[in-house]
């Protein structure tokens, strides 16, 4: 998702953690450190990282760099491949009647649990080699002077990925910045110790 589209579904958060002041020179060694790895010839079902927002192919930030003003600008890429069940299922039959086939010229009378399951996997691993990548961009925009960072997803799985890879990246913690959280970041201690005991409107 784009921030530069008419619309868009965005979450915001505060950063919790006072920022080294070291830290702004290594923005882009950081990026690049953990940048998204292509995974169109691997056999792996996800893959994730940093993008350029200006070019999610551009993980190495040749075509722009992620300054821009007073405002660090990237994008999580992730690439999941997505093997149907149906397939799944169909290619383990196939594969469990060569088993079966071979076993009786063998003289063998079953297949065993362990190997049935053995030759599932196996039936996924190809398959997935076959399978290409769906692509997904998020988009981030972190304002450096107030630390905030607004993320383009609400989903609760993106959002924890989300957190988790930006503190493995810049050694930061982020929080939600929910409404009661922007009431306590906007009215301090003192106004937010009101605001809990405020009771909510009947409309009805």
């Amino acid at each position: 998702m784009s921030f530069t589209k008419a619309s868009s579904s965005f979450t915001r958060f505060a950063v919790t953690d006072p920022v080294p002041a070291g830290l702004w020179a290594q923005i882009g060694d950081k990026l690049r450190q953990y940048a998204f790895k292509d995974i169109d010839n691997l056999s792996e079902e996800r893959s994730w990282g940093w993008v350029n927002i200006d070019d999610m192919l551009d993980s190495e930030w040749i075509q722009s760099p992620p300054e821009k003003g007073e405002y660090i600008t990237f994008s999580l890429r992730l690439d999941t491949r997505r093997l149907p069940p149906a397939v799944l299922k169909k290619h383990t039959a196939i594969a469990l009647r060569e088993e079966e086939a071979r076993n009786r010229e063998q003289g063998k009378k079953y297949i065993s649990r362990e190997r049935k399951k053995e030759l599932r996997e196996q039936v996924a691993l190809r398959l997935m080699q076959r399978c290409l990548p769906i692509p997904a961009e998020f988009a981030t925009i972190w304002n450096i002077r107030e630390n905030l960072i607004y993320f383009a997803s609400t989903q609760s799985k993106m959002l924890e990925l989300f957190q988790t890879h930006f503190t493995l990246t810049f050694d930061l913690h982020l929080e939600p910045l929910t409404p009661y959280g922007l009431a306590a970041r906007i009215l301090g201690e003192d106004g937010l110790a009101k605001l809990d005991t405020l009771e909510a409107t009947s409309f009805a």
